[in-house]
């Protein structure tokens, strides 16, 4: 745990048993032979234990270094190595061999590269479906810097979902995402829509950044607006003093009343919860989107 985290004195709905159970120790070793990043990992996430033991893992794609600096991210920043061409096929034998009917990919951010690192994805979806053709393989990208070519590639490619997260609500997103648009979010998910209208759209919001309850609900019509069907809204944990400050910490109940308010907008599955992050039990929120 951070020092920023101890500091903050994680109220006990935040608590969660330090992991290492079988299924978790095993998926570690895989992962560590297969050269594989994981956001589970750079990302520091606090549901690692429970989903590891699940043999469940959101991959990171394009190395573990970032291209912007958004001020939440525990992902380091910088200049990224060159992507590797060999990544797509050693992640869909990872995927084969650990036997996955459900397999969740991201990426850092690669504004480095013409497409945004979407020839990435899409060759990792079409290796995946060849060597586990049983598994579904829902994305979470970029915003690609808006590029509605590199949004094609990917959804030509056939995911089960597609995920773009937009994270906090309109008057604090640029003092956390600086490199981001909230508009241009929000016509990346409309765009996903209407290119792939069968594929379910995705987005997750994180609570405790200094937003009011009005706000989070503007932001979530604005989803629903945009034809988001999936949602998931968690607390924003500060990975270090370095990083974003939290405003405060969200009781469960408060999540629920989200939960209830993003039902009655017409979502098809809202998770909100202290413990949400945009992957957690994805298959389930998979399970409840019914084809548009």
């Amino acid at each position: 745990m951070t020092t920023a985290r101890r500091h903050e004195r994680l109220p006990p709905w935040l608590k969660v048993p330090w992991p290492g159970g079988a299924n978790y120790l095993q998926l570690r070793r895989t992962l560590r032979g297969a050269e594989l990043h994981t956001v589970c990992e750079e990302a520091r996430c606090p549901n690692i234990g429970d989903c590891w033991e699940r043999k469940s893992a959101t991959f990171m794609l394009l190395g573990d270094v970032c291209t912007r600096a958004c001020r939440y991210c525990a992902v380091t920043s910088g200049k990224p190595a060159p992507p590797d061409p060999a990544e797509p096929a050693r992640l869909a034998r990872t995927v084969e061999r650990l036997g996955l009917r459900y397999c969740v990919i991201t990426s850092v951010d690669r504004d480095d590269l013409s497409d945004g690192g979407a020839s990435a994805f899409a060759e990792s979806i079409r290796l995946i479906k060849e060597r586990a053709p049983d598994c579904e393989v829902e994305v979470l990208t970029p915003d690609f810097g808006g590029g509605a070519d590199a949004l094609r590639v990917v959804l030509d490619a056939g995911p089960a979902v597609y995920n773009h997260n937009i994270e906090t609500v309109r008057r604090v997103f640029k003092s956390v995402r600086a490199k981001g648009d909230y508009d241009l979010s929000l016509r990346l998910l409309a765009q996903a829509r209407e290119f792939a209208p069968d594929i379910p759209t995705k987005s997750g919001i994180m609570v405790g950044l200094g937003e009011t309850p009005d706000e989070v609900l503007e932001t979530m019509r604005d989803l629903r607006e945009a034809g988001v069907s999936l949602l998931t809204i968690g607390q924003y944990l500060r990975p270090s003093p370095a990083h974003a400050p939290m405003a405060r910490f969200l009781h469960p109940r408060e999540f629920a009343e989200l939960e209830r308010a993003g039902c009655g907008m017409g979502f098809a599955r809202v998770a909100s919860g202290p413990l949400v992050r945009s992957s957690y039990h994805a298959d389930e929120q998979r399970a409840a989107a019914a084809p548009a």
